[in-house]
C-alpha cells in the first residue's frame, strides 16, 4: 500500500498544472497514470479508471494553499474503497 500511495504521489505531484493522477486496471492488472485537464486513462487507452485523484487548484487550494503533496496525503482518507473494488470486478471480465 505504501508503495501504490507513492506512486500515486508522484504522478499527481508531476502533473504539471491542472489534471488527475489515477489508478487503473487492463486486463487485471494495476497501473498509475496521469492525464492533463479534462482528460482520463480511457482516453489514453492507459486502462480504466478505478480511483482518481483530481488535481486541479479547485480541489485543495482553498485548504491546502500551494501543498499539492499534503493534499494528496490527506486524500487517502476519504476513498470508499468498496467502490473501488466494485468498479475493479466490473472491469476485468
Amino acid at each position: 500500500m505504501d508503495e501504490l500511495k507513492g506512486e500515486i504521489k508522484s504522478a499527481a505531484l508531476k502533473r504539471f498544472g491542472s489534471g488527475w493522477a489515477w489508478l487503473c486496471t487492463s486486463a487485471g492488472t494495476l497501473s498509475v497514470c496521469s492525464t492533463p485537464n479534462q482528460d482520463n486513462p480511457l482516453m489514453t487507452g492507459e486502462g480504466v479508471p478505478i480511483l482518481g485523484v483530481d488535481v486541479w487548484e479547485h480541489a485543495y487550494y482553498k485548504k491546502f494553499g500551494p501543498a499539492r503533496g499534503d493534499y494528496v496525503d490527506s486524500w487517502w482518507n476519504v476513498i470508499n474503497w468498496d467502490k473501488v473494488s466494485e468498479i475493479f470486478d466490473k472491469s476485468n471480465f
